[in-house]
């Protein structure tokens, strides 16, 4: 790790908000995502909280890596993330597949019948399948405005380029 330059806090404050930002967010998103299940009442009345959180669980799970890896980048800007934290989120890209696919497993098997709540759990499931691909594959996200033609470039996410950096 080099010594920070002068002009480097100055360089990077707004960086350093804009990760602080997008790391807390994330974060906040998982704790949205786990509280409003409970204020759903289909949810409960198609019996469908443990398919729900079947499809919940791999999404609050990529989330929460996500707001960790924006606020640890955070914390070692302008360096790369450590090589042990790289090693972490190395398992992250093997692990988050499994979970994935052990999850859909579970909802499937708890599944509630064509419902309103079978609607959710699909939906809900799907994004947790965006959000892991964003995060480790390819970039999806970007702001609204440009998503149409910013969306076909495949970049590489920064997560995926600070675990090549790390290693």
């Amino acid at each position: 790790m080099t010594a920070p330059q002068a002009g480097d806090a100055d360089r990077l404050a707004p960086l350093r908000r804009r990760l602080l930002s997008l790391g807390v967010g994330e974060i906040v998103a998982a704790a949205v995502f786990a509280v409003v299940p409970s204020w759903l009442p289909f949810i409960a009345a198609d019996g469908a909280e443990a398919a729900l959180w079947f499809s919940l669980s791999p999404l609050l799970f990529v989330l929460v890596q996500g707001g960790a890896y924006w606020l640890l980048a955070r914390h070692h800007l302008p360096e790369p993330i450590p090589r042990a934290v790289a090693r972490v989120y190395q398992c992250f890209r093997v692990l988050d597949p499994v979970l994935l696919l052990a999850c859909t497993v579970g909802a499937i098997v708890m599944w509630p019948g064509m419902s309103l709540s079978a609607f959710v759990i699909v939906v809900v499931w799907l994004f947790a399948v965006a959000e892991y691909i964003n995060y480790l594959h390819i970039r999806l996200s970007y702001p609204w405005q440009t998503w149409t033609s910013q969306i076909g470039r495949w970049s590489t996410p920064r997560l995926v380029r600070d675990l090549r950096r790390a290693v």
